[in-house]
This record gives structure tokens, C-alpha cells and sequence, in this order.
């Protein structure tokens, strides 16, 4: 079975924005979360509600997703390489794991795409996130010219 055919269906965008936005030989893949065919997973904080094991789980979808957004909207063909992530979380006061919680969508984009999954990433601890997701994921992409 090819990994298209295990993808999840993408997401509608929550507001006025689009799911993939393309600039040039760029795509920018808006916010995911842990969404699997419009059922929401993963919702609390880490450290509190969600474990670090489960963490690493959500980021693993919101990179699937991400992989899905670029599959349906430019193909995997177009993609010369992920170029970056940011990754965001909400977690209890004394949680500190947030390296491993990145490396379930790290790792899956290796995975996925080989040398074109390698990227540069960056961690951001969030307050709140939308629909109180524990994580979420940001991706921009360089495309074939």
C-alpha cells in the first residue's frame, strides 16, 4: 500500500486562509494539528493530560497532515525538500520535553520523503492553542522549478 493511500483527507482552513500557500519555488503549509479525518486527538497539555509518549504521537499526525495538505495541493513530484518547521505546543509548568515531542513529526518526515524530509526546525511553548490542542506544526517547502 503507498503512502498516499494511508493520508489523511486535509482539512478545511478555520478562517480566511488558505491550507497551502504558494510563493514562488515555496510553499508555506498554514497551522496543523491532530486532526485524522475531522476527529480531533491529543487535546491538553503536555506534562498534565497528554504524556510525552502521546506527544510524540500528536506531532506525528500534524505531520502527516502536513504531508497531505502538500500531496493534495502541489504533489509529492514538486517537492524538492522540506525546508523548515515550527512546532507548537502548550504544556503543565514543569514539563520540558518539547525536543522529543518535535521528533514524532521529525522523524516521520525522514520517514516519508528520505533526504527531501531533512529540515532545520524551531520550538515554541504557546499559552493556549486553538480547540485545546496539544501540539501544533507549521512547514514550509522548496519546490521543483
Amino acid at each position: 500500500m503507498c503512502i498516499r493511500d494511508r493520508l489523511p483527507t486535509v482539512s478545511s482552513p478555520g478562517g480566511n486562509y488558505v491550507s497551502v500557500n504558494i510563493r514562488g519555488d515555496i510553499a508555506y503549509v498554514a497551522i496543523q494539528f491532530p486532526i485524522i479525518d475531522e476527529v480531533y486527538h491529543y487535546q491538553g497539555r503536555l506534562g498534565n493530560e497528554i504524556t510525552t509518549e502521546e506527544g510524540y504521537k500528536a506531532m506525528e499526525m500534524c505531520a502527516l497532515n502536513v504531508i497531505a495538505q502538500i500531496e493534495a495541493k502541489v504533489g509529492f513530484g514538486a517537492v524538492m525538500g522540506l525546508n523548515h518547521f515550527d512546532m507548537y505546543f502548550q504544556a503543565g509548568d514543569n514539563w520540558d520535553d518539547s525536543p522529543i515531542i518535535a521528533d514524532g513529526a521529525s522523524d516521520l518526515f525522514v520517514t516519508i520523503l528520505g533526504k527531501k524530509g531533512t529540515h532545520s526546525r524551531a520550538i515554541f511553548g504557546a499559552a493556549n492553542l486553538p480547540r485545546n490542542f496539544s501540539v501544533g506544526l507549521t512547514a514550509t517547502f522548496t519546490l521543483n522549478p
